[in-house]
């Protein structure tokens, strides 16, 4: 039989994240924190158990809507790609997920839950009653050699951008600059209103973000500069036990023609690879970009679950208001 038994977050044993080959930066306590100070949410850490043993870990927060105690692991805005569970090879997923709601309706006493986890395949859902959303996830084997990973790049012209880009003389440089989100968000502001894309954080997300992940040594800020020192690109990845993220990219559009995205990208490619990662998540959009790089598509399911139907029509709609808002004035 399946249960759950929280812990504090000071009790956790959080070493033992690095037991589980998917556990990655967003199961960790400097993200955890991160989210709680940021979003005014509560961490909520426990341990699973079959009978007597314990068989792996949850993470995720509660925050509030309307008044309504909402479990996100992780949950929508969170600018958090995946979370869920840590589970020992061979648990059941379906009988993890089916044990689940009880844990957090009558022992959490919350209204309504949403779960992303990477190693929840369609098959553990059958029978359940989850409300779920399937969505497309981008990843890259970084366990490749590094001529591997250059020579499965989509075509030749990425390859030649990676070569145009260093004969133009641009160098890409790793930095601890408190400055780098300020010049990150120019960049990503630029982007997202010549293609008329909402916002989907803040400034004060990215710097507080760097605030709490740069210490960690997790953490890998990137930047492009053309051969006059002037900053043309930016990137953010995260990097915990085997997984890096690719949180975020950014670039002034006056350099596209020196190429620095694909340069920056190669770079932390095989960063991340010396890192030890050994699978690069890089998130649910411009699938284009993505699989030039050589990515593939790896879906992923968001689960939501409330007490009744009606709170999750409420919930939901109301989360989906909230965003737009959100990103309308971001």
């Amino acid at each position: 039989m399946i249960s759950f038994a929280r812990i504090d977050v000071n009790d956790m044993p959080w070493e033992k994240l690095l037991e589980f080959k998917g556990a990655n930066i967003f199961h960790t306590r400097p993200w955890i924190d991160f989210l709680a100070d940021f979003e005014r949410a509560e961490p909520v850490v426990a341990s699973v158990h079959s009978s007597d043993q314990v068989i792996g870990y949850f993470t995720g927060l509660i925050t509030h809507v309307l008044g309504l105690k909402i479990l996100g692991s992780p949950f929508r805005g969170w600018n958090t790609y995946l979370m869920g569970f840590n589970l020992m090879p061979g648990v059941s997923y379906h009988e993890v997920l089916q044990a689940f709601p009880r844990f957090a309706f009558e022992e959490l006493k919350c209204h309504f839950l949403m779960i992303i986890d990477s190693n929840v395949k369609a098959e553990d859902l059958n029978g359940l009653s989850y409300h779920v959303r399937k969505i497309t996830n981008y990843a890259l084997d970084l366990d490749k050699s590094e001529t591997e990973l250059f020579a499965g790049m989509k075509g030749k012209s990425c390859r030649r951008s990676i070569h145009r880009a260093i004969k133009k003389g641009v160098v890409i440089e790793e930095t601890a600059d408190p400055g780098f989100a300020d010049e990150y968000f120019a960049q990503l502001q630029e982007i997202n209103a010549r293609k008329s894309l909402p916002h989907y954080y803040g400034l004060n997300f990215v710097r507080q973000m760097i605030i709490h992940l740069l210490p960690t040594g997790n953490l890998l800020l990137l930047r492009a500069r053309n051969s006059e020192g002037v900053s043309i690109a930016t990137h953010i990845d995260l990097v915990f036990n085997k997984v890096a993220v690719g949180w975020g990219a950014a670039s002034w559009q006056k350099y596209r023609d020196l190429n620095p995205n694909e340069l920056l990208e190669w770079y932390g490619m095989k960063k991340m690879k010396a890192m030890g990662a050994g699978i690069l998540q890089l998130g649910d959009t411009v699938k284009e970009y993505k699989e030039k790089f050589g990515a593939y598509e790896t879906p992923a399911f968001r689960l939501m679950k409330a007490r009744n139907s009606l709170l999750y029509v409420l919930v939901f709609v109301t989360t989906s208001l909230q965003l737009r808002i959100r990103n309308l004035i971001l």
